[in-house]
């Protein structure tokens, strides 16, 4: 069978475009490596638990079309992230507000607080910050990022803080407020019956095929469609002929617990270096889920490697420059279009992919 456009990769993305170009009466074919569809954002139900099987995800925006978009399949519960730091023991909240303050200091107001940060800010103050420490210390002062921001960014990103360029953090929230939200969205939320069940309603009537891999025939997928949409890495896809982008890959460890609460809160961080994992995430507080059962994952960043799921471009200067290479080549490209967060090497939420998506499928 002939079709107008071949999809590969199932996730956000390549859903929201297969479901637009389906409405303007294109035949679409996705095809998926896993197992399963939905990409990162798939969710699988344990225990009577929607479990986040590849990493959290918590939907938030400040766009009314994309929020009355999503909604159309789907409806969000209430669920707000207040996410806690773990730091040797002695527990913060997040964002940085009057709580996390208060304990840091004892500060009852915001005009002590503010006071203290500056102090703090004025003693360690640099005037051109040349990497991430400089210029966290620049917003916040000493105490703030070594407890609660050094070990964690130095997990996440596999390097020193010094040796990371400072437009990382370009600023940071502070809020002299006693607000435990960390997002400003106007919008917030996850669905009651998990990411999966929006995939299906996006994918309804279009064809997939799963444990598909695009590499294992390509010249065969890009006969059998019009077009390509490929939301998969860039570079892979040019067969890495400038040399390999950088990405950071995740382990994820889950287990089934004999208790009904483990810890309290969906996400916990863990901002001292010396433990390995950055977060440990508890499911059921997504959806208030009723288990008698618990189920926990901790999520260990590492180093990626040819050849592994790839989870966030290293947007930096010098992996910018390498993937502005590539997309000249894309650009040239007629038949394939790129994109997603490894398509078009950019960090998204979900909101953004939805709307790139949305934009893709309207100039097509």
């Amino acid at each position: 069978m002939k079709y107008d456009y071949l999809i590969v990769g199932s996730g956000l993305f390549g859903s929201v475009f297969a479901h637009e170009m389906t409405k303007k009466g294109k035949k679409c074919l996705i095809i998926e490596k896993r197992d399963t569809i939905g990409g990162n954002i798939y969710t699988e139900k344990q225990e009577n638990i929607n479990v986040h099987k590849y990493g959290a995800h918590i939907f938030h925006t400040s766009d009314d079309d994309i929020w009355n978009y999503v909604n159309q399949f789907i409806k969000f519960n209430r669920f707000t992230n207040s996410p806690i730091a773990n730091y040797e023991g002695e527990l913060y909240n997040l964002p940085f507000n009057m709580n996390t303050f208060y304990k840091l200091w004892g500060t009852k107001t915001p005009q002590e607080a503010y006071e203290m940060i500056e102090s703090e800010k004025e003693e360690y103050k640099t005037e051109d910050p040349q990497n991430l420490e400089e210029q966290a210390i620049n917003l916040v002062g000493p105490t703030i990022y070594e407890k609660l921001i050094k070990g964690y960014t130095e997990k996440q990103w596999g390097k020193p803080c010094d040796q990371l360029p400072s437009f990382i953090i370009k600023r940071l929230p502070v809020r002299f407020t006693y607000d435990n939200n960390y997002f400003n969205d106007l919008y917030q939320g996850i669905p009651f019956n998990g990411y999966t069940e929006l995939i299906e309603k996006l994918t309804d009537g279009i064809d997939i095929k799963l444990n598909t891999n695009y590499f294992d025939d390509k010249q065969k997928w890009d006969e059998i469609a019009d077009k390509v949409l490929f939301t998969g890495m860039i570079d892979e896809y040019y067969d890495y002929c400038y040399g390999e982008l950088e990405y950071r890959g995740l382990n994820f460890e889950s287990e089934t617990l004999d208790m009904e609460n483990y810890q309290g809160n969906a996400v916990v961080n863990y901002t001292e270096a010396q433990i390995p994992y950055t977060r440990i995430i508890e499911h059921k507080h997504f959806e208030n889920s009723d288990s008698d059962k618990t189920i926990i994952t901790r999520e260990y960043p590492k180093t990626w490697t040819k050849g592994e799921e790839a989870y966030y471009p290293v947007n930096d200067d010098k992996n910018s420059q390498l993937y502005a290479k590539y997309k000249d080549l894309a650009d040239k490209e007629d038949k394939i279009i790129f994109g997603g967060r490894l398509g078009m090497y950019k960090y998204m939420n979900m909101d953004e992919v939805i709307k790139e998506a949305l934009n893709l499928a309207e100039a097509q």
